[in-house]
């Protein structure tokens, strides 16, 4: 990457360390990102957080993200490239269990 865009290794190490979205090493867990926009929040999301944080355990990665754009049908989850919509507590725990 320093190479193809004429910087050094120090700049590009610095960029990856700072940001939360890179990583040096990609995390073999799957990941589940939570919509945490006003819509899913006033959708009770922090509760579903709440409970999958208890169900993920160090097996999936949870990551709130902002807005997957479905704000009529929150709260929604992104794993990889399905959306899932209208998650409720069990929903999101049922949805980490297949993981």
């Amino acid at each position: 990457i320093a190479r193809a865009l004429n910087l050094s290794r120090a700049e590009v190490h610095g960029v990856v360390s700072f940001y939360h979205d890179f990583s040096a090493r990609p995390d073999p867990r799957p990941c589940v990102e939570l919509c945490w926009a006003e819509a899913c929040q006033a959708r009770g999301v922090e509760a579903i957080l709440a409970a999958a944080e208890g169900a993920a355990g160090e097996r999936v990665r949870l990551k709130t993200v902002y807005c997957l754009g479905l704000c009529s049908a929150g709260p929604a989850a992104r794993v990889g490239d399905s959306v899932h919509a209208r998650l409720d507590e069990a929903g999101l725990v049922r949805l980490i269990d297949t993981l």
